[in-house]
């Protein structure tokens, strides 16, 4: 076959560029996958990408030495979805960054349970320039690997959160060798007293941001931070040892812009008020299920910083109509107000709130059962800018309410109306939003392929959908879905009993798709399944829980196409050892799987499919009657990789 001169001069003239050119002409393409087909279609492409790239988060460790060398300029590493990552093959990833002296700034290591101290050292010895390091949720990580990372002395962000195995020895480590500390966050290290953050405020001065939430810290630690003149950001939520004396400790001595004591049982409107008293630049305050009630001390001293409060949330109070009307009077910059769950929410309340607040950008509402149309009609009269608006569980409000939403506000991005009783017409309406991109609509029975189709004409930028146990949903709706919102990356239909087979062949062209649940859909077979399989490639969470005819032949497809899948659930399906073997084996990046009551699969299958995965796998579902039939070997060797098992007892329930 001949070749294009016009392809041959197009692939001349971009040769012919300069590498500063291309790189400039490729930071304008945002698309993953459009910035993919300009590498493979010109090696110059290819160079720029590899000169400029600055991060990178790869998948498998077998791929993690080849991304190294390929991109020498990467400055943010993410390993958090790179399956079986332990100290060894980080180790001999990591030597090719040394010997090119990589910009390595940023690594995150969040959920990582492989890596230990042996391969933090490698981490802070090949990159010298470390400034930020996440091990969240690393929950064996304990004071010798804090004794690794305190080395990096150019340290300047830390997340710890829920590494259950840290100390104060262990922060004593990092406040010692990492002095230009910035951002600690130690939520959930439940070994952490207040000598651990007394040594940490004395060390660590430059401290901006912290959160000490769930910790067992008293007013003490609130003593010691207080001294630290650049705190901007503290978070300490469900500090039950935390009172009002030791919020009035922070109310002078430094610069505090965000607090956060949300389910601090012991605060009160009084001691926040006396927070609020020494501070002159507070942007955020959460109080959400903490203070019993609104009093008039707290109102009244919100008047102090009404010129820079942006964010209010107080979910879970008791507030009426006069508190929301002196809410309103008092912050009127506010771009963020959250009431979720509060007691004596009206529409009076509500409308004299928003009558006042006209820059609301987020309304979170969530559970204010008392709430009616006219409380839409007052948002939309009033706050035609907002974009985020949370409704669940408001069962009063309709389409009358929405036609004013929809009509007035059109910036509005996200709405959940989860459990509002809404139906077609009320869709019809908020189709008109065209900026959509989160729409949440689980429980609403009345909802049916007609409301889709007027949401798929007009709401092209949606990425999240939610249609939990919309019954009345069917292949025509979902066929009307996939051709009006092509972007759709999360979509729920668990419980949408009457989806089958030639539904899902309609969503296999939703190539964004990332995340799909199909819980309970019994008239799915293995002919839709791959379908999706074939045609969603970026597929990386996949419910299949209680599809009954799920078997081997259905997880074919997934085992071969699904290769960025990072967890499943596949509980109740009719599965065999030899099919979970072959599915364990083929998925690389496998990370979280729900297998229970797998009744086709014997004890030896449960065990040969494990064995071969066990090196990658974080996370396991499994019926508890398993634990003691399983090899001992075979859980010692689970543990020692960093995966946790949830054992769970439940009777064998068929649901139609």
């Amino acid at each position: 076959m001949s070749q294009d001169p016009r392809g041959s001069a197009a692939g001349a003239v971009v040769d012919a560029l300069s590498l500063d050119l291309l790189t400039h002409a490729l930071s304008g393409v945002r698309d993953p996958r459009d910035r993919k087909s300009c590498r493979l279609v010109s090696r110059a492409f290819a160079r720029a990408e590899a000169a400029s790239r600055r991060s990178a988060r790869p998948l498998r460790r077998e791929a993690l030495p080849w991304v190294l060398r390929a991109f020498p300029a990467l400055q943010a590493l993410d390993l958090s979805a790179c399956a079986g990552l332990d100290d060894a093959s980080l180790a001999a990833a990591l030597s090719a960054a040394a010997e090119l002296g990589m910009p390595i700034r940023r690594v995150s290591l969040a959920r990582a349970s492989g890596v230990g101290w042996r391969g933090l050292e490698v981490l802070v010895a090949a990159c010298p320039r470390l400034e930020a390091v996440d091990l969240s949720h690393c929950v064996a990580a304990g004071d010798r690997e804090m004794a690794a990372v305190a080395a990096a002395a150019g340290l300047r962000e830390l997340a710890l959160d829920k590494c259950l195995a840290v100390t104060d020895m262990g922060l004593a480590k990092v406040a010692v060798g990492c002095p230009g500390l910035e951002r600690l966050s130690v939520k959930w290290c439940r070994e952490i007293s207040d000598i651990g953050v007394e040594l940490l405020a004395k060390k660590c001065r430059e401290l901006r941001s912290v959160d000490i939430s769930y910790l067992k810290v008293s007013n003490e630690s609130l003593r010691s931070l207080s001294t630290l003149e650049k705190l901007e950001d503290l978070a300490m939520v469900s500090c039950l040892f935390i009172d009002d004396d030791g919020l009035q400790m922070l109310s002078a001595g430094n610069s505090l812009q965000s607090i956060d004591v949300s389910r601090c049982d012991h605060v009160t409107s009084q001691g926040l008020a006396s927070l609020i008293d020494g501070q002159s630049f507070l942007q955020k305050i959460h109080a959400g299920h903490s203070l019993h009630e609104i009093e008039t001390c707290f109102l009244s001293k919100l008047l102090t910083i009404k010129e820079t409060l942006t964010v209010l949330r107080l979910d879970g109070l008791d507030i009426f109509a006069s508190s929301l009307l002196a809410l309103g009077d008092s912050c009127k910059s506010l771009v963020e107000i959250g009431l979720s769950k509060c007691h004596g929410i009206t529409d009076d309340g509500i409308a004299s709130l928003v009558a006042h607040c006209n820059y609301l950008r987020t309304i979170d509402l969530t559970c204010c059962h008392l709430l009616t149309d006219d409380a839409l009609a007052a948002i939309a009269e009033n706050c035609r800018m907002v974009e985020c608006l949370r409704l669940e569980s408001c069962p009063f409000v309709s389409e009358k309410g929405l036609e004013r939403i929809a009509t007035l506000c059109s910036h509005l991005k996200e709405i959940d109306l989860t459990d509002c009783r809404i139906n077609d017409a009320a869709l019809q309406h908020l189709a008109r939003c065209s900026e959509l991109l989160v729409l949440k609509l689980g429980l609403c029975s009345s909802i049916s392929d007609k409301g889709l189709a007027y949401i798929s004409s007009n709401c092209g930028k949606l990425v999240e959908l939610d249609l939990y146990r919309c019954s009345a949903v069917t292949d025509d709706g979902l066929a009307d879905l996939s051709r009006g919102c092509k972007k759709i990356r999360m979509l729920n239909l668990r419980y949408c009993a009457q989806i089958t087979d030639v539904g899902l062949k309609h969503l296999s062209s939703l190539e964004e798709l990332t995340n799909l649940e199909l819980r309970c859909l019994v008239r799915i077979t293995g002919i839709g399944i791959s379908s999706i399989a074939i045609g969603c490639t970026s597929l990386v969470e996949l419910d299949l829980k209680r599809c009954y005819s799920i078997d081997d032949t259905s997880l074919w497809a997934v085992a071969r196409y699904s290769q960025n899948l990072r967890q499943l659930d596949i509980s109740y399906c009719q599965v065999t050892g030899l099919g979970l073997c072959h599915l364990l084996s083929s998925l690389r990046c496998l990370q979280d799987v729900k297998m229970v009551h797998l009744s086709w699969v014997s004890i030896e299958g449960f065990e040969m499919a494990l064995w071969v995965a066990c090196g990658r796998l974080k996370k396991l579902k499994m019926l508890g009657g398993l634990k003691s039939v399983l090899s001992p070997e075979l859980l010692q060797m689970l543990q020692a990789c960093g995966c946790r098992v949830r054992w769970i007892d439940k009777p064998l329930v068929y649901k139609g």
